[in-house]
């Protein structure tokens, strides 16, 4: 299974999750998943971590417990097309937060737009 579908497949988790403790979620067919609110109901059910999952794809990585390792950020930098030096510098970080809520956005989810930019 790819990365990204592994982080796709979380969202979707956290989603149901989220909605079975009622939060405000809209996850029925045809509705967008809102990420924001599943992302930050699931940092609340877990105690609040510190992670700044809205523009680290480490901590985002982290909150959806997916493996964040350098090898596992180089694995979806090469899935996702990235061409600079795969040596988990802030410039490849960054791009791979943005290119993961581009291709989330594009499965559905409302990614606010100050995050797909």
């Amino acid at each position: 299974m790819s990365v990204l579908s592994m982080i796709n497949d979380a969202v979707l988790a956290a989603a149901a999750q989220a909605q079975s403790t009622a939060a405000q979620v809209q996850t029925q067919a045809g509705q967008p998943i809102d990420l924001d609110a599943v992302l930050s109901e699931r940092q609340r059910a877990k105690g609040n971590p510190q992670l700044n999952w809205k523009s680290s794809i480490v901590d985002l990585m982290k909150l959806l417990d997916l493996d964040s390792s350098l090898d596992n950020r180089k694995a979806l930098a090469t899935e996702l097309g990235y061409t600079g030096a795969k040596d988990g510098s802030a410039e490849m970080n960054i791009w791979l937060h943005r290119r993961v809520m581009e291709e989330l956005a594009k499965n559905g989810a409302r990614v606010p737009a100050a995050m797909a930019d």
